[in-house]
């Protein structure tokens, strides 16, 4: 197997600018690129919607080396119902905490040094008090599963991730793809996962020649393909393949060629103004409003 890598995590966001106030002002984030569809995507990116939608791409540093969010923003619709599915990002900033006291943004503190806080839509984040890390400070993601043992098989077994911990007491268990990477944490839930309509999707990059027996050992395992290998364009940019597969759970995994996706995922240093001028145009609040009436809730 080649190295794999974690890429990021896609959340559904209905507030645009104040999620991306969250991530910018709160988080500290930087964008890292944004870009602009007018119509679905062939993966389902942006959810199953068929209409103009925007992605954001936000971290704390390249996407060759960082985790990062995805954010679609889907322009006719105003929020999305929340599951069990998606039960946290942990990541390392003192500066997130003191920023989120100095924003008024609703934050408490869950064990000592640990502060959980929500990003619009009701995201959770977890913020570990203490000097943000040189590397990456996105320690993991946090997902819900209905059967551990299950989902830690299908994850260390077919899509080949080392476990690092295991706590059948807890019922959660930590898995990744290296030491130096965003980790993945399995969490039992206590019963069924529900995914909502706010559903997300994590993404991992691998060699290009890894796809096609990717998706060729999912259909011997009998395991469920979403969307099967498929090339993906962006105006400009590079054309990359994916596959997108679902866990036990229906969770929604992608993974793409990382040869195209590190020429697609370049930072763009106009990405925050591309963002800022998009929000400064959408008008789609005031039409709606016009209308008397409201975006619909997914």
């Amino acid at each position: 197997m080649g190295a794999r890598r974690a890429l990021h995590f896609v959340f559904k966001v209905g507030d645009r600018p104040r999620s991306a106030r969250f991530y910018r002002e709160l988080l500290g984030m930087s964008v890292l690129r944004h870009e602009e569809f007018e119509e679905g995507c062939k993966a389902s990116c942006n959810g199953p919607y068929d209409g103009k939608w925007s992605k954001t791409m936000v971290g704390y540093g390249p996407e060759d080396n960082h985790f990062v969010a995805e954010l679609t923003y889907n322009y006719g619709i105003g929020e999305y119902r929340l599951g069990n599915d998606f039960l946290g990002i942990t990541l390392v900033s003192s500066q997130a905490v003191s920023n989120a006291k100095k924003m008024g943004w609703p934050i408490r503190e869950v064990t000592t040094g640990v502060f959980e806080t929500e990003a619009p839509g009701g995201y959770k984040f977890y913020l570990e008090d203490k000097e943000q890390l040189k590397k990456d400070p996105v320690l993991k993601v946090t997902l819900g599963v209905s059967n551990l043992q299950n989902s830690v098989n299908y994850w260390s077994s077919l899509l080949e991730m080392k476990i690092y911990e295991k706590d059948e007491e807890k019922q959660r268990a930590l898995l990744g793809y290296a030491d130096n990477q965003c980790k993945l944490e399995l969490k039992a839930v206590g019963g069924a996962v529900d995914h909502g309509t706010a559903f997300g999707r994590i993404a991992f990059s691998c060699a290009k020649e890894e796809l096609p027996k990717i998706e060729a050992l999912m259909k011997k395992e009998n395991q469920k393909i979403l969307t099967p290998l498929v090339s993906l364009d962006t105006p400009g940019k590079a054309t990359v393949q994916v596959v997108i597969l679902a866990d036990p759970d229906g969770h929604e995994i992608c993974f793409v060629g990382d040869e195209a996706f590190r020429d697609l995922s370049k930072v763009d240093p106009n990405g925050a103004k591309l963002l800022d001028d998009a929000m400064a145009s959408d008008n789609s609040e005031e039409w709606f409003a016009a209308h008397n009436m409201k975006k619909a809730a997914a």
